[in-house]
């Protein structure tokens, strides 16, 4: 038997590799599963065609972004296994001075700039390093840049690097499709009712241009002028809807249409509050109310104050003459968290807001999946309408503030009745086809303040969607934006790569600077001590065995 087994394993050998050969697969042995790509991930790779990506992550790196440039190139040889990825790994600090000017020109285009790191070493040298967390990706004709490198404010360097490794599939998966997609999808934002005009929205159209379509515009009398967009956004009207305008927003979404709702829950002017230092809130009237209740949600006509808020800069000089301005908290500005249980809000940064209203559930739930998306911290209090604001009364007193998390945005995803359902057409409205009374499934977004996603101007310029000029701090309002969108745009359930996981394991560094002797003589000590008493137990069994 013996002189067949070489034969027996040459036969297995080969077979193994015809199997392999034949039959492609890959086994993840992470408890993570940080090195599997998601089904919807796979399907896209197949049919995007030949992708090049260069990785400008390169250099003398620390351990935080080798770990982040190795779990790049390893998501990218993955991408590579099941499409057609090349992958090109260059160091800016080694470029020529012309091809250095040239790519901040282009990373500038973007608004990105080199991100400067620095650290100290036990004896307490700081050292500075520039790095590059950045990729272009070319595929079908059309590149971009991407940035690798999460910042969410609040957040270890550590956590922030492990949320960038975690969002790494989604963030090359969804670039890839946006720029291989031969048709893009066109997205409309509503006008006609006093919404946010282009010049409040430039930030976040300008950002999602590149992968959308842009349209604006009023509603028209043909009942299907929506159905060319795959998502319509409604971003902070002041004018009650039309039953005409209902009538044609409803069917759209019995339709399939996808909706995002940016609208207040009250009423008040700035202007009035800048300049006479009070004013009144009373109830939004919109004349939509019944038609969200409908769907299942209730924007209520109160205000939410919160501890966790903003602050603004208030004139505290008895002089008028002589101005000092001292930050204030200003409860009306609350900082809004996110959710981990929306791809949405999964692992983003909070928001900052003003003058927002709450959200409730009404209605049967079960034909829907509802998520909160935005809360307020555990320390908050609602302002029922009528009421009124004053600046000279900015005491806070925390005691009053015992509401916790109150919901403040909303998604829905499922089937929705109709408001017309038992009803009429408007008259003045013209189609040709019937009107439905429930859809087979749509998404919708609540956003309960319509100034989430304007961007202010400086020196004739926009500034980015949730930077507060005063504390000079960017928060996650642009990116929300941009994950809304996505969400209700997307059908493949690429979206739902951005809840991927990867636990953080971090060492103890105190435990380990004053055991660090001990640890070293286990991980020099120990092996060398199992090979020595492996040699031992080898050569005494070969003794055994031989001298007998």
């Amino acid at each position: 038997m013996r002189k067949y087994s070489s034969w027996i394993l040459l036969f297995c050998l080969v077979s193994a590799n015809l199997l392999a050969h034949w039959f492609f697969f890959r086994i993840d042995l992470t408890d993570d599963k940080r090195y599997s790509l998601g089904e919807e991930t796979k399907t896209l790779l197949r049919n995007a065609g030949r992708v090049e990506v260069d990785l400008f992550l390169d250099g003398k790196l620390n351990s935080g972004f080798l770990r982040l440039k190795n779990a790049a190139v390893q998501m990218l040889r993955e991408f590579d296994a099941y499409g057609d990825v090349s992958l090109s790994v260059c160091n800016p600090v080694r470029m020529t001075e012309t091809e250095q000017q040239s790519l901040t020109e282009e990373l500038a285009r973007y608004g990105y700039i080199p991100t400067a790191v620095y650290e100290r070493d036990r004896s307490g040298k700081t050292s500075e390093t520039i790095v590059y967390p950045y990729a272009r990706l070319r595929c079908g004709g059309n590149s971009m840049i991407l940035c690798l490198l999460q910042n969410n404010r609040g957040l270890s360097g550590a956590e922030n690097l492990n949320h960038s490794m975690e969002s790494l599939e989604y963030l090359f998966a969804e670039s890839i499709e946006s720029l291989s997609s031969s048709e893009r999808t066109k997205i409309a934002f509503l006008e006609g009712h006093g919404e946010l005009g282009e010049r409040a929205t430039m930030d976040v159209q300008r950002m999602v241009s590149s992968c959308f379509d842009i349209y604006r515009g009023t509603l028209t009398s043909e009942v299907g002028c929506l159905n060319p967009f795959k998502v319509v956004v409604i971003a902070d009207p002041q004018l009650p809807f039309t039953e005409q305008d209902k009538y044609i927003l409803d069917q759209y979404i019995m339709q399939g249409g996808r909706v995002l709702w940016a609208l207040n829950g009250v009423r008040l002017s700035e202007d009035v509050l800048s300049k006479n230092g009070f004013t009144p809130i009373l109830p939004m009237e919109l004349n939509v109310q019944d038609m969200l209740f409908r769907y299942g949600v209730r924007v209520n006509p109160r205000l939410v104050a919160d501890l966790q808020c903003l602050s603004v800069p208030v004139d505290v000089s008895p002089n008028p003459a002589q101005p000092q301005y001292e930050p204030i908290p200003w409860c009306y500005a609350p900082l809004l968290l996110t959710s981990s249980e929306s791809p949405i809000t999964h692992n983003l940064m909070q928001l900052s807001s003003a003058f927002v209203s709450d959200i409730d559930f009404v209605g049967d739930s079960t034909a829907q999946k509802r998520v909160v998306l935005l809360a307020t911290s555990n320390a908050s209090r609602l302002v029922g309408t009528p009421a009124e604001i004053d600046l000279a009364d900015l005491t806070i007193n925390p005691q009053a503030f015992t509401k916790a998390y109150i919901p403040v945005a909303v998604s829905l995803e499922g089937k929705f009745s109709s408001l017309f359902a038992h009803r009429m057409m408007p008259q003045g409205l013209i189609t040709d086809t019937v009107k439905l009374n429930e859809t087979a499934y749509s998404k919708q977004v609540i956003v309960a303040s319509g100034t989430v996603f304007q961007n202010d101007w400086q020196n004739n310029q926009p500034l980015p969607c949730g930077y507060d000029r005063y504390s000079k701090m960017q928060f996650g309002n642009r990116d929300f934006f941009l994950n809304a969108l996505f969400w209700l745009a997307d059908d493949t359930g690429l979206i739902n790569l951005r809840q991927k996981t990867i636990p953080l394991r971090l060492l103890n560094t105190t435990l380990v600077n004053e055991k660090k002797n001990i640890y070293t003589v286990y991980a020099l000590g120990l092996p060398l001590t199992f090979l020595a008493l492996t040699a031992v137990a080898v050569f005494l069994l070969r003794r055994m065995r031989y001298e007998h």
